[in-house]
């Protein structure tokens, strides 16, 4: 039977599940939803989809790159504790899912969700992904992905740091160069490649943080300006990748490397596990007088 796309999204909401899994479980108990959720409930689904829920922050960054070094992916796998993202079962799903990622264009995480987790195996993505949920107790998520195609005369360098960080530059020249590069952008962190790129709304707002900085100096206003944009100059120098002192010889700028080697950036992309995310932070003793409170 057709199941309509509303009930999905229900089912979807009520137990965290994913898409897929929402969808089968609806066309198994021919659209009832309560017998669907049982089913998740039973067959553990129900378990992984409790965790869902919960803050994962650590993990492991990866990186593939084709044979013909034409086409690359970076992908971030996340799980809750730093301990988890050492196991074998995590790493193991991570790996897997790295390698169909760059074997399948695909636009979003649920499309690779959907996807066989290896050639010839009935297990999606998804699917294994609950699996893991459940052997080692965390919540686990695919987090994001970027993929690079570049024809000639462009090529493709990835570095990776540890485990949680890594980065793909998109360059023209010296193969030397561009390896560099990527390890520059590892450490250095550059918002973007150059102060065309750093957006109009961001720029407002550093400058307004400025200029109300300069004022707190007591310098007449007719001063205020060109103290402004000379911070302005400064921030774009230390945001933009071709304004930072190269890593290996801070004597020189990027920029000034690139124009000696007769090399460019085309564009970079750097992820470092758990980014942006809201860490929660334990604290014992709260915890145990919640518990005591409860009891």
């Amino acid at each position: 039977m057709a199941i309509p796309a509303t009930l999905v999204k229900e089912l979807r909401e009520r137990t965290g599940a994913g898409m897929m899994e929402c969808k089968k479980a609806l066309e198994e108990a021919a659209g009832d939803i309560e017998a669907a959720i049982e089913q998740m409930r039973k067959s553990g689904q129900a378990k992984a989809a409790k965790k869902a829920g919960r803050i994962a922050a650590e993990g492991v960054v990866l990186i593939r790159v084709s044979g013909d070094g034409r086409c690359a992916v970076i992908l971030e796998v996340n799980c809750e504790t730093d301990f988890v993202a050492k196991d074998g079962n995590f790493q193991g799903f991570a790996t897997a899912a790295a390698d169909r990622l760059l074997a399948a264009e695909v636009a979003d995480v649920e499309a690779l969700g959907a996807l066989p987790i290896r050639d010839g195996e009935a297990t999606t993505v998804e699917e294994a992904r609950q699996a893991v949920i459940q052997k080692i107790g965390e919540n686990v998520a695919i987090r994001r992905f970027t993929r690079l195609t570049v024809k000639t005369p462009s090529a493709i360098a990835s570095y990776r740091h540890g485990s949680r960080i890594g980065v793909l530059v998109e360059y023209q020249g010296s193969e030397a160069v561009g390896r560099d590069i990527a390890m520059h952008v590892a450490a250095s962190n550059p918002v973007c490649v150059n102060a065309s790129e750093v957006s109009a709304d961001l720029l407002a707002k550093e400058r307004e943080i400025f200029l109300a900085q300069a004022r707190e100096t007591g310098k007449p206003e007719n001063l205020l300006e060109k103290m402004v944009d000379g911070r302005v100059r400064k921030y774009l120098a230390e945001v933009t990748l071709l304004g930072q002192p190269f890593v290996k010889d801070p004597n020189l700028t990027v920029e000034q490397l690139l124009a000696q080697t007769q090399s460019q950036v085309v564009r970079f992309v750097r992820f470092e596990v758990g980014e942006g995310i809201e860490k929660k932070v334990a604290n014992f003793a709260e915890e145990v007088m919640a518990a005591q409170v409860r009891a």
